[in-house]
């Protein structure tokens, strides 16, 4: 094996050279080419596959280097990647390990500097407005030349340690290899000289390095400021952008002739306003402007207060409409009247169990999630080794369980006696299902095949809920609620996931089934796409984007509902729901509205005509106008409860997600709560938490294995020449689903009952 290439450790070089590296048994010690650049440890089968194929990548930040033995050594960085490495010469090895351990210091480094650099004021940016913009700019340029010279400074010093250093080692060298004589004084004498002449350059690099920080430290201060004042600067320039593109947009409107159906009134306009969802307060201008949108994703219809004719009880000159409209909005009134007088009886509450409200808080472990993702781009989500540093303690049976944490929604839906009232609250309870997502950048467990989960809140809230794992490549569960309050909820969702560098998408395959009894209204919908931004650089944020049909597959009734993604140029509050109720006909009835992570508002719908631009022609398609909708005052639908205390240190779980993982008695043995691995990380113990998940994936694979083998012998091979694994769900059975004819898995019943009788023979061992 050749000497690996060494090079004088300066930025930008490179350490390259040949070690023996441990692939598997059967192999052993296969020889590779390794090469250390910018706090990364890439190798190859050969020198020619440098310009196209790395065959693997460690990020040296966060790898422990160990020395096993003469010539043998491994990196790990946390058991997603571990490297088992053998030099040729214990004088090789030690290269290789000085180099390595020299690189992750300067990648450690470089991270925390790039942690910082975010919030740093950049020297050529312009000065702040004001007389003392040119002072302050010139105190910062003759701060950075001061602070220059001292990095030159230490430069100089290092220089000079490093050849007093050497001369010193050759003294040093030359005094073992004397004999006791008369020379033994002079080079006794000369070693001191070189000893003292190190010292006096240590102490001079000592002292530079502490005025380089007292420096720094004494500017600090005045570094914050700048950048404060940066920052407000760039505020304001925002806001100057945004006043002269909402000019732009009026005097373009204006040039074009743009018509709208004005508000009759200026207090039914005041009224509308006021109870519009919103961020922040309105300016004059944005009223003025309230129904014109020059974003490319304009919206498909303009509300508009209605006339005050249909705000009274009674009107002789409508034929009977106002009436008639007067009393339904009367009635919504009294409905939530009846809503909010309901309580649960004294009785009741005592037999209620007090739920656990807080956890362990989150360790402070630092892992950077790039160094584990960039070898992943284009891969599945549920395909990539993650450890639990990126998990939060919850599997994903619970994750869907939290569609739950609003189920009073659907206790309202189903009291309704209307089924397009009924249909809001569905809609409802559709977009709460994401606001538990807003601040969740943690990923769930990824469940195991077999794996259960039951949410038994028949005393609190009247449902009993059941998940299993029924798949797991691709990955799917089956959710199955029943409420003694009269719906039933069902779902199977599997996900699609594609890491793209910048950004996670994640698209959930299925249909959810809510079906009241008392009406017998069948409705179905499926779930938006998740992104979660900034995987590189920043940090990590969520948004929801799509659109939804909410469908009465008994009435025909319609609920079509569109998540706005995030824009920076809009003028939209963020995170914005929209959407229109109409009937088999086609008819508008309600406009709802709101954002899905605080709330959701309707408002009934007195008439619609056609008014402004770039809306959705008559037949559908791209016209020169947009439905104008005259509304009643909206409504509250659902409002988000607020996060419990301290939130932010627990994984900003919600109330109810704070008691998914709390142990119950007499679940089955397959439920997540009993998960090893899951628990240790709530209780903070990852590194036992990440060998305990090895452990169980690995022993997840051994059964699939066997079961694949097991299959093989009772079964001919598939078309491709592999054998299928046939698994069967416990609790749920594969079948055509009567209403949407989709192959999907519905309960088959048997699992409270076992529960009951505390009988779990028929539970797998996978945990």
């Amino acid at each position: 094996m050749s000497e690996p290439k060494a090079t004088t450790p300066t930025q930008g070089d490179t350490y390259k050279g040949w070690l023996f590296k441990w692939t598997n048994y059967i192999k052993g010690y296969q020889r590779r080419w390794f090469v250390l650049s910018n706090g990364l440890l890439s190798y190859y089968r050969t020198q020619a596959e440098m310009g196209h194929t790395c065959r693997g990548t460690i990020n040296l930040a966060t790898a422990n280097i160990a020395v096993e033995d003469s010539c043998n050594f491994v990196i790990s960085n946390g058991g997603a990647q571990t490297y088992h490495l053998k030099a040729s010469s214990e004088v090789e090895r030690q290269r290789w390990i000085t180099a390595l351990e020299l690189a992750k210091a300067k990648a450690v480094r470089m991270q925390a500097e790039s942690d910082d650099s975010g919030d740093e004021c950049p020297s050529s940016s312009p000065p702040p407005s004001g007389q003392g913009g040119g002072a302050r700019c010139s105190e910062v340029q003759s701060t950075l030349r001061t602070l220059g010279s001292k990095v030159e400074d230490l430069s100089t010093c290092n220089d000079l340690i490093a050849k007093h250093g050497s001369a010193l080692q050759r003294s040093l060298s030359e005094l073992e290899g004397l004999r006791l004589g008369g020379e033994t004084g002079d080079k006794i004498r000369q070693v001191t000289e070189r000893a003292t002449l190190f010292r006096i350059t240590s102490n001079a690099m000592i002292n530079a390095c502490r005025d380089f920080l007292a420096l720094a430290q004494a500017h600090s201060k005045r570094w914050q400021k700048a950048l404060q004042a940066e920052r407000e600067q760039r505020v304001r320039l925002e806001e100057t952008l945004e006043q002269l593109a909402k000019q732009h947009n009026h005097l373009e409107r204006a040039f074009r002739g743009a018509t709208v159906l004005p508000a009759p009134t200026a207090n039914s306009a005041t009224d509308s306003k006021g109870s519009a969802p919103g961020k922040g307060d309105a300016s004059d201008e944005d009223e003025e402007n309230e129904f014109f949108d020059a974003m490319e994703d304009a919206p498909e219809f303009i509300t508009v207060p209605a006339d005050p004719k249909y705000h009274r009880r009674s009107g002789s000159n409508v034929s009977g409409i106002s009436s008639e409209i007067g009393m339904d909005d009367q009635s919504l009134d009294d409905q939530s009247l009846v809503f909010n007088q309901e309580s649960p009886q004294p009785q009741e509450m005592e037999l209620v169990k007090k739920r656990r409200t807080r956890i362990p808080d989150k360790p402070n472990y630092s892992l950077n999630l790039w160094s584990i993702m960039k070898n992943c781009i284009g891969k599945e989500l549920s395909k990539i080794p993650m450890p639990v540093n990126f998990n939060e303690p919850i599997s994903m049976l619970q994750r869907l369980s939290e569609d739950l944490e609003y189920c009073e929604l659907l206790d309202k839906a189903a009291k309704c006696q209307s089924s397009l009232e009924q249909l809001c609250y569905v809609a409802a309870f559709t977009v709460s299902s994401y606001s538990t997502t807003v601040h969740r950048t943690g990923k769930p467990f990824n469940p195991l095949l077999g794996e259960t989960f039951e949410l038994d809140r028949l005393r609190e809230s009247g449902y009993r809920s059941l998940c299993e794992q029924v798949s797991h490549h691709p990955p799917a569960a089956a959710h199955h609620v029943i409420s003694e309050r009269g719906w039933t909820l069902r779902q199977e969702i599997a996900l699609a996931s594609k890491f793209r560098g910048k950004y996670l998408s994640i698209m959930p395959l299925g249909t959810i089934h809510c079906i009241f009894e008392k009406s017998n209204n069948h409705y179905s919908w499926k779930k938006v796409t998740t992104t979660v931004h900034n995987i590189i650089v920043g940090k990590l944020w969520i948004d929801q984007s799509g659109e939804i049909d909410v469908v009465n597959h008994k009435t025909g009734d319609r609920c079509h509902l569109k998540f706005a993604p995030y824009s920076y140029f809009s003028r939209d509050v963020a995170r914005k729901v929209t959407g229109v109720v109409t009937d088999k006909e086609g008819k508008a009835h309600y406009i709802l509205s709101g954002t899905w992570d605080e709330k959701m508002e309707f408002s009934r719908v007195m008439q619609s005509s056609k008014g402004g631009l770039g809306g959705i022609g008559e037949n559908g398609t791209e016209g020169k106008q947009k439905t104008v909708y005259q509304t009643l005052r909206a409504r509250e639908l659902w409002k988000k409860t607020p996060l419990p205390e301290s939130a932010e240190t627990m994984y900003y779980f919600s109330s109810l997600a704070l008691t998914l993982n709390e142990m119950e008695e007499g679940v089955a043995p397959t439920d997540s709560r009993l998960r090893p691995d899951q628990r240790l990380m709530e209780q903070g113990r990852w590194e036992e938490a990440n060998a305990e998940k090895q452990r169980l994936e690995e022993k997840q694979r051994s059964v699939r294995r066997e079961r694949e083998r097991e299959a093989a012998r009772v079964a001919s091979p598939a078309e491709d020449g592999t054998h299928q694994d046939n698994y069967k769900a416990l609790w749920f059975e594969r079948c055509e689903d009567p209403v949407t004819n989709e192959i999907t898995h519905i309960y088959k019943g048997g699992y409270w009952e076992a529960k009951e009788q505390g009988n779990w023979d028929m539970c797998p061992d996978i945990f």
